[in-house]
Formats: C-alpha cells, structure tokens, sequence
C-alpha cells in the first residue's frame, strides 16, 4: 500500500505545483514568451481555460488558477480518504484540500528559492530557465535585499527568506497540530 500511497501523493503533488507555479507566474508577471512559461501554460490550460468561463478574474489575479488548485488538493485529499480510509468526508476534504494546497504552496516557493541559488552557482549569463526563477523569486527577493544588501558578492536575501517560510511553516504546524 505505501506504494500506492507514493504513486498517488506524487501525481496529485506535481500537477498542484504546476497549476501553482501558472498563478505565481502570472502574479509575478513572468515573461510568458520564454520556453519554460510556455510549457507551464500549455500543461495547464486544458484545465484552467474551461474554469475561466465560469470563474473570473479577480483584481488582476487569475482565481480560476486558484480554484484549480483547491480543485486538484481536495481531489487529492478524496481519494487518499477512499483508498486508504474507505470513507469520504466533505470538510475534511474541503480542510484537507485548502492545508494541502497551502503546504504545496510553501514548499513550492522553498524549492524555486534553492533551485535559483544553485543555479547562481552554475549558469553565468542569460538562460531563459534562470530568468524565469529569478522573475519568480525577486519580489520575495527585493524588500529583504533593502535591509541586507550583497555583501562582497555574496547575497544574503534567498537564506533570509528560506529561514523566514520554514520558521511559518513551523509556526503553521503548531497550530494545526
């Protein structure tokens, strides 16, 4: 059964993270011509653009990207509670849809930020793939870089921010637990 458990917690993960990387992209407003947007955008769009016609646009937000992603969560969360609980709860998957998109979310965010620093490392020069990271990542980026800036090179902003969402999570799991 664990196995089971992988292989259905590791499909539902990775579309929720593409449909949450489709509405950060679109709130940081990411070059959506480079290769890698495009790619998001055509992975999801058999999804995101029926949900359109139904849920609008709110303030500039893409809420039909949200409402997937709440949509595929709570999918998740169903049938996790079918397979391996043999019941279905409806606030507990509504609950459970919105804690796993949330915890998606951060964890998201988190590895966006690592892959960036060690693509710092590697890529010198322009590379569409590091472009749309750093897109990504600048406005969590820009205000801690105003209180800490390089210091001899060396950018102290992507650890202050890992520190700071693994200090909320941690602060989120006291509360839920």
């Amino acid at each position: 059964m664990s196995a089971m458990h992988f292989l259905i917690e590791t499909l539902f993960n990775l579309f929720l993270m593409v449909v949450l990387l489709r509405f950060w992209m679109q709130w940081a407003r990411v070059d959506f011509y480079n290769p890698l947007s495009q790619a998001i955008v055509k992975a999801t769009s058999f999804a995101i653009n029926p949900l359109r016609k139904i849920v609008p646009g709110l303030g500039g937000f893409d809420v039909a990207s949200l409402v997937l992603a709440f949509l595929v969560a709570s999918a998740k969360v169903s049938v996790m509670m079918l397979v391996f609980g043999g019941y279905l709860d409806p606030a507990g998957v509504a609950l459970g849809g919105l804690l796993t998109m949330l915890t998606e979310a951060f964890s998201l965010v988190f590895w966006v930020l690592v892959i960036r620093a060690l693509m710092s490392w590697v890529i010198q020069g322009y590379h569409p793939v590091a472009a749309v990271f750093e897109q990504l990542t600048e406005p969590f980026l820009r205000p801690i870089r105003k209180v800490i800036p390089p210091l001899g090179g060396l950018d102290l902003s992507i650890m202050v921010v890992l520190i700071g969402m693994v200090f909320l999570q941690k602060l989120f799991a006291d509360f839920m637990y």
